[in-house]
């Protein structure tokens, strides 16, 4: 099975992807990508404790899934990866050894160096700039907070359409 969704939330692992996406998508797996919670055991087991036991979570470094992903889109199930960064999914977007061809932002949210475009994305001019420079590689680039919710173009998203 393709990998069916790569997605940017900084909230990682929580019920608006377990069972928001996860249910819909009949997720098998989830593969983590962060660099730091790739080197934490402690926060990848209460991760773990975020799923349903029918469904696995890996974890991986940012350049460790970028090798590795076509193992991962080999899978016979289901997948979902998740960032909890822009920065993160435009690394792998640059890097990974299988094109990514479209990515939705979830939830990235208020910072103090962050201006709202949605209810749920709040972004820095950086992030801004990661994000069409993922397009630039010909990443679709939507956001998204739950399937049932409209999706919007990067292009919406940038110009603030706040639903």
């Amino acid at each position: 099975m393709p990998i069916a969704l790569y997605r940017i939330d900084d909230r990682l692992i929580h019920g608006q992807v377990v069972v928001g996406w996860g249910q819909p998508l009949d997720l098998g797996f989830i593969l983590l990508v962060d660099d730091a919670v790739a080197e934490s055991d402690w926060e990848q087991e209460l991760y773990r404790l975020g799923v349903p036991p029918s469904m696995d979570v890996y974890f991986a470094s940012t350049s460790e899934a970028a090798r590795e992903i076509a193992k991962y889109a080999s899978d016979r199930r289901t997948g979902m990866v998740l960032t909890g960064t822009v920065e993160a999914m435009l690394q792998l977007a640059r890097t990974a050894v299988l094109p990514i061809k479209a990515v939705n932002v979830g939830g990235i949210h208020h910072r103090e160096d962050r201006t709202q475009k949605m209810r749920y994305v709040f972004l820095t001019k950086g992030e801004e700039q990661d994000l069409r420079s993922m397009a630039e590689l010909g990443v679709v680039v939507t956001a998204q907070d739950v399937p049932s919710a409209p999706s919007h173009s990067l292009e919406e998203l940038l110009l603030g359409c706040m639903t």
